[in-house]
């Protein structure tokens, strides 16, 4: 395999080399701090994993749960876990479940504790050894929703122990999930297509029109970013087997050669946009459902089947923390099993050998995994919308997901080529043609020391770090005085970022604030601009970054600017992407404004926060 540029090279794009570095930098050699391998008694039938076929033969009988005669005594031991955004929910259940039985631990209770993150930040926390949490808030435990962040984990570890084997306690496909509707269009609810079926699908834009739909608008496919989400690494994955016409060949390949990769940008240029995680796509495909047609914002989304089975149950999450029930949708998605055969996400737990895991910790973990691996812990694991290590699912759940009975795993690539892969992202993706739209109204600069208008200079600045030369860039930002002209415009025109960089940041550094916020005006302005010079191989989008509410005296509306959004998110989708920034931020107007648009809204109503989360949207393009 040929030379690749490292994550860590000061040439990389700054926020793809902090999130690289974040999925790979996870063990620090010579130190105490490792990932210990599980091994559960020869008696539990399982041992360890390396990757997504592992498990007990499906006939062979689980162990059963052999809680205390008597609860330990108080006070219990801490049993700290940190989880993936996927899978935490199933991870909580089966803790409950662990609690419900009285449970001894040289003679302690145990309380699990679960924290959540997204894979790749994890993986980030995990490898600075949690800088900033105090060691009795550290996790014991680590349960990533893939055995590919171990993998990854072992490539950037030389000479330490080997982090690849993890104890599986669950699994979940990958799958390619759409309206039902879509997929009967289509054949693929009673013949599944192949990956590069999937992918040339995505990349025929006028499919729907052909098809007698044309009130579909365009083939909207989403992906999640392949450096934070599991879904998104083996979307990435499943494009480079494509383009290399073998799906469980990736590790033969020579990922760095000049023709594979111009067939994997061919591959990602079907992709509508990008989304930190596959949360974030649903919840905007509940959205659009609720209004009456999902249509307008998704056809087809890369994500785990449990996924599915949350959407079609009524549940969703707009940051992947926090769950809302509701009724089923309206259009309940379909999972998609391409033929020729899905990732598997294996859900592995290893024990984090670091110098605040104590003896206690170490055993609890031990006592807690060797439960989550019975036939109790099992049945949980089902009930939760997982396949169990067998990979038995539970028939309600099957029914609701529209999962397939049966799975032809593809093999999971091996370190080395997952980290290629990873580190191909910037070169590989779709690109973006992006306005940045900022509001300079004088509340922008109404506060003591550094003000709202200089930190989102700063984070501003620091997000083009995410951009390529290939990708085309642009700045304008908007107020006016009295009944004045929206001012002043655009400052520097949406270009090749090869070429106006330097323009960028100059007139970036030059902004200053004028008076009142013409919102809808700015953003009806320029979205209609952006849609008329809209081009097909780019993403098209809009970053809007507000702290205020529209000023009333200029004209336009919120209803009728939702209107054009949703219009131009027909045939030529300009994303608006929104960020409410600081407490006086008109969130309902940005939650709408992004809604119309298909896009994501982010919030920096903590000003603290504005340079992590503009951090976070710019991986959505």
């Amino acid at each position: 395999m040929g030379r690749r540029r490292a994550a860590t090279d000061p040439s990389y794009p700054r926020w793809i080399w902090i999130a690289t570095a974040a999925t790979v930098a996870l063990l620090i050699v010579g130190g105490a701090f490792v990932l210990r391998t599980l091994i559960f008694p020869a008696e539990s039938g399982l041992g360890p994993t390396a990757g997504n076929d592992n498990g007990p033969p499906a006939g062979a009988p689980l162990a059963q749960d052999s809680p205390a005669a008597v609860a330990g005594s108080s006070p219990c031991i801490s049993l700290n876990i940190l989880t993936s955004l996927e899978n935490a929910e199933m991870v909580r259940s089966v803790a409950a479940e662990y609690t419900a039985k009285p449970r001894s631990v040289e003679g302690k209770c145990v309380t699990p504790a679960l924290t959540q993150e997204k894979s790749g930040v994890a993986a980030g926390k995990v490898a600075k050894q949690f800088p900033g949490v105090t060691a009795g808030d550290r996790p014991a435990i680590w349960l990533p929703d893939s055995s590919a962040w171990l993998r990854i984990a072992k490539e950037s570890a030389d000479g330490s122990p080997d982090p690849e084997a993890g104890m599986s306690i669950a699994r979940s496909a990958v799958v390619v999930a759409m309206p039902e509707t879509m997929a009967s269009a289509l054949g693929w609810d009673s013949k599944p297509p192949s990956w590069s079926e999937v992918f040339r699908m995505a990349g025929d834009r006028d499919v729907w029109e052909r098809l007698g739909h044309g009130d579909w608008g365009k083939f909207k496919f989403g992906k999640a970013s392949p450096l934070v989400s599991t879904s998104g690494l083996m979307a990435l994955t499943a494009s480079y087997g494509a383009a290399g016409g073998s799906l469980g060949g990736v590790d033969s390949m020579d990922l760095d050669a000049s023709s594979l990769v111009e067939k994997v940008r061919a591959v990602e240029l079907g992709t509508s946009h990008y989304m930190a995680t596959p949360e974030h796509f649903l919840w905007h495909a509940r959205e659009a459902d609720e209004a009456g047609k999902v249509s307008e914002f998704l056809s087809a989304v890369i994500v785990d089947e449990k996924s599915v089975w949350d959407y079609n149950r009524g549940v969703v999450s707009e940051d992947g923390i926090t769950k809302r029930s509701g009724p089923p949708p309206k259009e309940p998605l379909r999972a998609i099993y391409p033929h020729d055969g899905v990732h598997v996400a294996d859900n592995p737990a290893v024990i984090l050998d670091g110098d605040w895991v104590g003896t206690q910790q170490r055993l609890a973990a031990q006592d807690f995994l060797k439960f989550a691996v019975t036939e109790h812990g099992q049945n949980v694991v089902k009930a939760s919308g997982y396949r169990t290590v067998q990979g038995k699912l539970d028939a309600g759940v099957a029914g609701t997901g529209r999962y397939a009975e049966a799975l032809q795993p593809l093999p999971l690539p091996k370190a080395e080529a997952l980290v290629a892969m990873q580190d191909s992202f910037p070169e590989v993706r779709k690109r973006a043609r992006a306005l940045f739209l900022l509001d300079v109204s004088e509340s922008m600069v109404q506060e003591p020391g550094v003000t709202k208008l200089q930190r989102a200079k700063d984070a501003v600045r620091k997000a083009l770090d995410h951009f390529t030369g290939e990708d085309e860039v642009g700045l304008a930002a908007f107020s006016h005085v009295d009944d004045g002209p929206l001012q002043p415009g655009i400052v520097s025109p949406v270009a090749p970022f090869k070429t106006n960089k330097a323009d960028l940041l100059g007139k970036l550094n030059d902004l200053k604030a004028v008076d009142a916020t013409p919102l809808f005006e700015a953003v009806s302005r320029f979205t209609g601009e952006q849609a008329k010079e809209y081009k097909d191989t780019f993403i098209n989008t809009i970053v809007l970054l507000s702290d205020g509410k529209n000023d009333s005296t200029h004209p336009g509306d919120l209803g009728g600017l939702s209107e054009q959004l949703s219009h131009q998110n027909h045939s030529t989708p300009v994303l608006v992407f929104t960020l409410a920034y600081g407490p006086d931020a008109d969130v309902p107007t940005l939650l709408e404004i992004a809604k119309a648009s298909g896009a994501h809204y982010y919030d920096a109503t903590d000003p603290n926060r504005l340079e992590e989360v503009l951090g976070e949207l710019v991986t959505s393009f």
